[in-house]
């Protein structure tokens, strides 16, 4: 990867680009490999700017608007920053009808974020999913791999209180 340079990114170090040329060898010479590869760059950088899109597609000897398509078009792939937690409130019908609008309505009011945003200090990312699959707990949210059932307004935020 010596003729490309790696591009100035204020979230990207040397020690991550480093990794990132380490994923790129191992997955260039693998034909259908950047599915594999941009995974394994986002788990890297946290998430996938266009910059790095590039630096990899270039590195994966592949035309930068087709590693753009694959990233766009895969929901597993993120090309906006992600906060540390990620936090999954169910809108399905029994979340909807015991009350997760009012809870997401607070969420939005303590920490400034809606569906698919992410806090300035990139502490919480906030995502409304169809179903948790947990109806008899509604309403239900998820933080990073903790379920919260039976929420409130109040509990909700005491319980994101507790992710830095």
């Amino acid at each position: 990867m010596a003729h490309f340079e790696r591009p100035q990114h204020p979230d990207i170090t040397n020690d991550m680009f480093d990794k990132i040329d380490e994923i790129i060898a191992i997955n260039q010479p693998r034909p259908g490999s950047i599915i594999a590869a941009l995974r394994e760059c986002q788990n890297v950088a946290g998430y996938l700017p266009i910059e790095l899109i590039d630096y990899i597609s270039y590195g994966m000897n592949l035309a930068p608007s087709e590693v753009f398509g694959i990233a766009s078009f895969y929901s597993l792939f993120s090309m906006e920053p992600k906060g540390r937690h990620t936090i999954k409130m169910c809108l399905g019908t029994a979340c909807y009808v015991k009350g997760i609008k009012e809870i997401m309505s607070r969420v939005h009011r303590e920490y400034g974020i809606g569906d698919g945003e992410t806090t300035e200090d990139r502490r919480f990312s906030l995502d409304a999913v169809r179903c948790l699959g947990a109806c008899g707990l509604a309403p239900v949210m998820i933080v990073d791999n903790d379920t919260y059932g039976a929420l409130s307004s109040d509990g909700t935020v005491e319980i994101l209180e507790k992710y830095e």
